[in-house]
């Protein structure tokens, strides 16, 4: 920061990411600092200990004493989902950040952050054959490591329904979480899942607000979408409604709307729209636009993205006309083959007391 940068990081299912915004003369402290971590990072009892209790607070600040929260996005996913390793949440449980001992830690350490297990992705005002130097006068001597063995993240077949009731002692109004199983990232029904998610949430223009907080004044809130993973994703709608209406009319409403789309398809219309969306999120970003590929630190993280999970970094330039690409029949197909009641978890979530589910 006394350099003019910003740094930060995340964890999801399938990656850490850190990263740096630096202007363009520190590269190679960014640089440096990335690689002091990767080789001498320093894991003790003491650093541990902070660190376990950082994210506690973190847990019970996002999830434990939210609404919803716990409900959305960890309990949904333990019901929707049958293999432990897609099921398990990122942030775990107290127990399990309890359980994590140093030697723990260390050993995980050691084998994923690794340079023969990472993506390294610059992008903005830099000349190559220099920053190509700096990386191999930093990164070069990291020792590999043994590859870690891949996680089996495949899912079972379920062919029926699951349905949970939950009370959430910090809600104060009722709302239904719905999940579908859909196929992995890489897969190509992914772009025309991307459309209907925005066909069905994108916005106050989206069918879903429409339909249930415009038209029946029944809902307060609608969202959901797709999810990219490496493994399977989900498909998810999330409803929160007025304490008047009945869970039963509320879920019927937004299989209505599913329905329609799987017997008459989307309008040309409503299709373009979602692509202009689609397109301008790209761009753009979302979050206030740190991630749009208008931005160096967007670009970075497109091409590593690409990189991980595809194998293709050159993707960044094309991926976008796969999205323009989709027709009304693709959308309508994914629809009627992935938004079924087979594949489909649905939690009820009560306003009130203590929590428990059924």
């Amino acid at each position: 920061e006394d350099n003019g940068g910003v740094l930060n990081g995340m964890t999801s299912n399938d990656f850490t990411i850190y990263f740096e915004v630096m202007p363009s003369n520190q590269l190679e402290l960014a640089l440096w600092l990335e690689a002091d971590r990767m080789r001498s990072l320093q894991v003790n009892q003491e650093n541990l200990d902070n660190q376990r209790e950082v994210v506690k607070e973190e847990k019970r600040l996002r999830v434990d004493n939210q609404p919803f929260a716990y409900a959305r996005g960890i309990l949904l996913y333990e019901l929707a989902y049958d293999n432990f390793a897609n099921a398990h949440s990122v942030i775990g449980s107290m127990e399990d950040l309890d359980a994590a001992t140093l030697e723990d830690v260390q050993r995980f350490f050691r084998t994923y952050y690794a340079p023969n297990n990472a993506v390294l992705a610059i992008a903005g005002d830099f000349e190559e054959t220099q920053a190509l130097e700096w990386v191999r006068k930093h990164f070069g001597d990291i020792p590999p490591q043994e590859p870690p063995q891949p996680v089996d993240v495949s899912e079972p077949e379920r062919g029926q329904e699951k349905r949970a009731t939950y009370t959430d002692r910090l809600a104060n109004l009722p709302a239904i979480a719905m999940a579908w199983k859909v196929p992995p990232r890489h897969s190509p029904e992914r772009y025309a899942l991307a459309l209907l998610d925005r066909i069905l949430f994108g916005g106050e223009s989206a069918r879903l607000h429409q339909r249930l907080v415009k038209r029946q004044k029944s809902a307060l809130a609608v969202s959901g979408g797709l999810e990219d993973r490496r493994g399977p994703g989900l498909f998810t709608s999330f409803v929160v409604f007025k304490p008047d209406r009945d869970f039963e009319h509320v879920e019927r409403s937004v299989y209505a709307e599913i329905e329609q789309i799987q017997q008459k398809g989307v309008q040309t219309r409503e299709l373009q729209r979602a692509k202009n969306q689609l397109r301008a999120e790209r761009y753009r970003g979302v979050w206030g636009g740190l991630y749009g590929l208008q931005t160096p630190l967007g670009r970075a993280m497109e091409l590593a993205y690409h990189t991980l999970f595809d194998g293709d970094p050159a993707l960044i330039n094309t991926e976008l006309q796969r999205y323009l690409d989709v027709t009304a029949e693709e959308v309508q197909q994914v629809a009627q083959r992935f938004l079924i009641p087979t594949n489909r978890t649905v939690l009820y979530i009560l306003p009130g007391a203590a929590g428990s589910e059924q």
